[in-house]
């Protein structure tokens, strides 16, 4: 496989990664090779809606399975016990205050293709998480957003 974009990742993440594979190449794709074998029985492939599913999910498996393979080996994992725990970067947990809507949030910042916002896992190349890098606990911060401009004042840093 040729090499390509090396991406960083937390250890949670690449963990996920390597779980997910395993889930993949075990568990799913002995469901499916069932799946078919049922949808087999029915008959007559031509007309067999449900072995044309079997079939699209043994592809759409299969197409993971090889992207998952790509990421994995491509996988840079950051390596969390030379960071100063006092400084946001990737893999920290970070209180912040929006200093218009009075709100708290905490995010944790970890590398772009395990960011999930709805459970506060953002990329440290979203413009928030950009913003953060590199910050203290009470620094202040003014971001670009689609909709305006944020201003954050960081509470707290810690590891995730």
């Amino acid at each position: 496989m040729a090499k390509g974009k090396q991406m960083l990742y937390t250890q949670q993440g690449y963990q996920e990664l390597v779980d997910e594979l395993h889930r993949r190449t075990h568990e799913e794709r002995e469901k499916i090779k069932n799946d078919i074998a049922v949808a087999r029985s029915f008959g007559d492939l031509s007309e067999n809606a449900e072995y044309d599913e079997a079939r699209n999910d043994q592809a759409k498996n299969e197409a993971r399975i090889k992207e998952l393979e790509e990421l994995i080996e491509n996988a840079v994992i950051l390596d969390e016990s030379n960071i100063d725990t006092g400084v946001v970067s990737l893999g920290s947990t970070v209180k912040v205050n929006d200093l218009d809507a009075n709100l708290e949030s905490t995010y944790s910042l970890v590398g772009s293709n395990e960011s999930n916002p709805m459970e506060g896992k953002i990329s440290d190349q979203s413009p928030i998480g950009a913003a953060l890098i590199g910050k203290r606990t009470g620094d202040t911060v003014s971001i670009d957003v689609p909709n305006g401009t944020v201003r954050l004042k960081v509470l707290e840093v810690s590891r995730a």
